[in-house]
């Protein structure tokens, strides 16, 4: 589904618009700020606080993508094999990103060196912060979910009874469960109030648990086994109750934040809520398309691939060493405006270089130090491979078979 490249690239452009033109002077009125407080160019953007403050929910419309793919690769594959892809296809962008944004921090920040060493070594071993502890990045409070979604993907496929159903059916549950609470707590309190925060709370330090952010993934799966083959009545029941739930959880974030932040208090909640169903229903379009269809469409240009592949770094790197280059480029005499845009073009182009030739360097690095230890068969030699493997390349099917039981 050539669909979700563009897609996921739009969503994390997007949330990289909210953090340079809103958040980045609009955390003031909450007082939650990152790292990238110490880098950050003194330049504001209150204008554009009407199309930029929704951008966040890129987060959101990612997270449901993520759960379409993952679906797609635990379908088709062992739990090892599944666990290994999912290993070397994040750790060696974050060991790239992280480490640039350490050394970003520690050579143009204005913080204590000692404050981010911490916070680098968790996102190096992509391992949880805790309640009161910072991230080397805010950003990095995503891959905890993501970490945590995949974690119970591998342990459902080790048991070899539970299914992606299964799997879609409890975190639709579970998920929806606490949303529903959240909401009702949160539309009876005030920001003031102990129990708003304590339900606020579990969105970004415990992302983890996948309390508030569980029903995306479950959403991801299902408009996946719908690409494949038509939903029950019980599934689509579940479908409508994941996307009431995450449209709860959007709702109640985004009444947070017009409630905290007076620039944007006569704005509408609704809005990343449309604009995040927007996204779900192309997806559910093209996942009925794929269905329906008898011959698989001609693969996707190469070009959208790389765009998707853009995503990940440029996600990781947007924010901290975004902030860092707006600031340089306003220093050279740069309006703010154009600061920004400049910023951007050049992430996208850096990050254009992580993808296509610093990832892959360090994920075969990576490959061949396992295969060294024997978690991995070694390589044959070029002379003793099929043709096949040395000269030809086999299309990547768009439409995948899966079996029923998997699904």
């Amino acid at each position: 589904m050539p669909l979700l490249d563009p897609l996921r690239f739009a969503a994390a452009l997007g949330v990289a618009i909210f953090h340079q033109m809103f958040w980045s002077w609009a955390w003031v009125s909450i007082g939650v700020p990152g790292f990238e407080r110490h880098v950050a160019a003194d330049v504001l953007y209150p204008s554009a606080a009407p199309y930029t403050w929704f951008g966040w929910v890129g987060v959101e419309i990612f997270f449901v993508i993520s759960g379409f793919v993952i679906a797609n690769s635990a379908s088709q594959t062992s739990p090892g094999a599944f666990l290994l892809g999912r290993a070397l296809r994040l750790y060696p962008a974050v060991w790239v990103c992280a480490t640039a944004t350490f050394l970003v921090l520690l050579l143009f920040g204005s913080g204590a060196a000692s404050e981010t060493i911490l916070p680098y070594i968790h996102a190096m071993l992509m391992v949880p912060k805790s309640v009161t502890g910072q991230w080397l990045d805010e950003v990095y409070w995503t891959l905890a979910a993501e970490t945590a979604f995949y974690g119970l993907v591998f342990c459902a496929m080790l048991t070899k009874t539970i299914t992606l159903r299964h799997l879609a059916f409890g975190l639709t549950i579970y998920s929806a469960i606490f949303n529903a609470v959240a909401l009702a707590v949160l539309s009876c309190t005030t920001p003031s109030d102990l129990p708003y925060l304590v339900i606020l709370m579990f969105r970004v330090p415990c992302a983890a648990f996948l309390l508030t952010h569980g029903c995306f993934f479950a959403l991801g799966i299902w408009l996946f086994i719908s690409a494949n083959r038509g939903l029950t009545a019980l599934e689509q029941i579940a479908v409508a109750v994941t996307c009431l739930a995450g449209a709860a959880e959007i709702y109640f974030f985004a009444s947070f934040l017009l409630t905290s932040v007076p620039a944007i208090a006569d704005q509408s909640a609704l809005v990343p809520v449309a604009v995040w169903a927007a996204a779900v229903l192309l997806i559910a379009l093209a996942a009925k398309r794929n269905r329906q269809s008898d011959i698989a469409p001609a693969e996707a240009p190469a070009y959208l691939r790389t765009l998707g592949l853009i995503t990940y770094p440029l996600y990781l790197t947007h924010n901290v060493i975004g902030a860092a280059i707006i600031r340089a480029l306003v220093d050279c005499g740069l309006d703010a405006t154009s600061a920004l845009w400049i910023a951007l073009g050049l992430l996208v182009l850096v990050c254009w270089f992580i993808c296509v030739k610093i990832e892959p360097a360090v994920r075969s690095a990576l490959m061949q130090a396992l295969s060294h230890f024997g978690k991995l068969p070694r390589r044959q030699p070029a002379s003793r491979r099929p043709a096949l493997s040395r000269g030809l390349r086999l299309p990547v099917p768009v439409k995948v078979k899966v079996a029923t039981s998997q699904l």
